[in-house]
C-alpha cells in the first residue's frame, strides 16, 4: 500500500478511515491545498485514490458515496474538496491511468 508520507493531521485521518473502512490494497492521500488559492499549510484539498476489493460490483456513483460516508465529518468540518479515484484490485491491475489535478481557476 501507498501512501503519502509527509502528511498533516487531516491527512493522517483521512488515511486512517479509510484504511479501517475499505482494507485498501493500495491508498494515495494527496494534499492538494498548496494548488489553491488558501493559506500555507492548508488541509482544505485532496486527491485520493483508493483500490479495494470492496468496490467489486459497486458503479462509480456508489463507490463514491461510500468514501463520502466514511469521511463526512471531514467534509462538514474544513476538507472543502475532496478529488476521489476507486478501483477495483483487477481495474487497478489493469494499469488504469489516475487523472492529474488540473490547475486551480480561481
Amino acid at each position: 500500500m501507498s501512501n503519502n508520507h509527509e502528511q498533516g493531521t487531516v491527512a493522517n485521518t483521512i488515511s486512517q478511515k479509510l484504511t479501517e473502512s475499505f482494507s485498501p490494497t493500495h491508498l494515495e492521500v494527496l494534499n492538494e491545498s498548496h494548488r489553491h488559492h488558501v493559506p500555507p499549510n492548508s488541509e482544505t484539498h485532496f486527491k485520493v485514490v483508493l483500490v479495494s476489493e470492496l468496490f467489486d460490483g459497486l458503479r462509480l456513483l456508489a463507490r463514491h458515496r461510500l468514501v463520502n460516508s466514511c469521511l463526512a465529518h471531514e467534509l462538514a468540518t474544513g476538507v472543502h474538496a475532496l478529488s476521489m479515484h476507486t478501483f477495483t484490485q483487477s481495474e487497478w491491475d489493469a494499469n488504469v491511468e489516475v487523472p492529474k489535478t488540473p490547475n486551480c481557476r480561481g
